[in-house]
């Protein structure tokens, strides 16, 4: 059985999701073919979109080199842990994530992933409280006693769901009823009333948002008390976001704090592989903005931001001979 293989059945029964790893085939002509595996999110979310449409870049212009498989994951939590194990090649997460990652806190706390690289960031990520009208829902205090989905296990947005709700003092084991759906999920189940709000951690446009938005009368809640505030000002993977009215369909303006989606991998991929990769979406950047509307606004300069552990050297390399470091 390959090594491939023997991944696909891994992931498969572990997280009850398919994909695979990397490998080495030999193509029609001959020629050595790479393998590589990008894990995202859950196929409403933009995680998946990135891992779709960067691995459709790189199979249309790496020259046959490289096949690149976009697949649904668990997020952050998920890929950063199968990225160290090998077991993905590149993988999307949350910057806050990342560098928790990184450093051996939060779910890593004195364990840090020392494999874990940084290859480029994205869009940013607000961490979003949606909640229909007539929940009576003005504020994040009016959750206690309420059904409320903090997010999928392995998820980025749990973790913040974990950070921001004690800041309200809302304990999520015995103040709310503590959901665990994945996106798609939550934006059904909040317009069936089986839920009175959630918590993501997304780009916007997207469509667990966009569609109970357009199905009933939501609010989007604030997230920017003097708590919060203090909780990220000395975080460097933060940033407070202030959103306009009419961003989301018929809700008010809002703030929030946000993070950045990134791309990571293992130091233990090869060099040339992570060069290829980078270079190959960069020199085909405008690919990817067409691609999906939350990818319109990237920017080189605004991809190099945000990353929260070290950079692999096969994308500095590729920097370095761009003059952007």
């Amino acid at each position: 059985m390959s090594r491939y293989r023997n991944k696909l059945l891994w992931i498969t029964a572990a997280a009850a999701i398919a994909f695979g790893g990397l490998s080495v085939r030999a193509t029609d002509a001959g020629a050595q073919q790479r393998d590589i595996l990008i894990g995202g999110g859950s196929v409403t979310g933009l995680y998946y979109q990135v891992a779709l449409q960067t691995c459709q870049i790189m199979n249309k212009h790496s020259g046959g080199k490289y096949n690149c498989v976009g697949r649904p994951a668990l997020g952050s939590l998920f890929n950063i842990n199968a990225v160290d194990r090998g077991l993905l090649d590149f993988g999307v997460a949350q910057s806050d994530v990342n560098w928790q990652a990184a450093n051996g806190s939060a779910d890593w706390e004195g364990k840090p992933v020392g494999s874990l690289r940084s290859v480029f960031s994205l869009y940013p990520e607000a961490v979003f409280l949606v909640t229909r009208v007539d929940t009576g829902i003005n504020s994040v205090a009016d959750l206690k006693g309420k059904t409320v989905n903090i997010g999928n296990p392995g998820s980025g947005q749990r973790r913040n769901s974990l950070d921001f709700l004690p800041l309200y003092g809302i304990d999520p084991d015995k103040d709310i009823k503590a959901e665990s759906l994945q996106h798609g999920e939550a934006s059904r189940a909040l317009i069936s009333k089986k839920i009175d709000a959630f918590v993501y951690t997304v780009g916007i446009p997207n469509a667990a948002i966009d569609e109970p938005a357009d199905a009933t009368d939501v609010r989007i809640l604030d997230i920017n008390s003097d708590a919060v505030k203090a909780f990220i000002s000395d975080k460097p993977y933060y940033v407070l976001a202030d959103y306009p009215a009419g961003v989301i369909k018929g809700v008010e303006a809002f703030e929030t704090y946000a993070v950045k989606a990134t791309v990571v991998t293992s130091a233990e991929l090869d060099e040339q592989v992570v060069y290829d990769f980078t270079r190959t979406i960069f020199e085909n950047l405008d690919d990817l903005k067409t691609s999906h509307p939350a990818f319109g606004a990237l920017e080189p300069e605004d991809m190099l931001r945000g990353l929260s552990a070290p950079l692999h050297p096969g994308a500095l390399k590729y920097y370095k001979e761009r003059g952007w470091m």
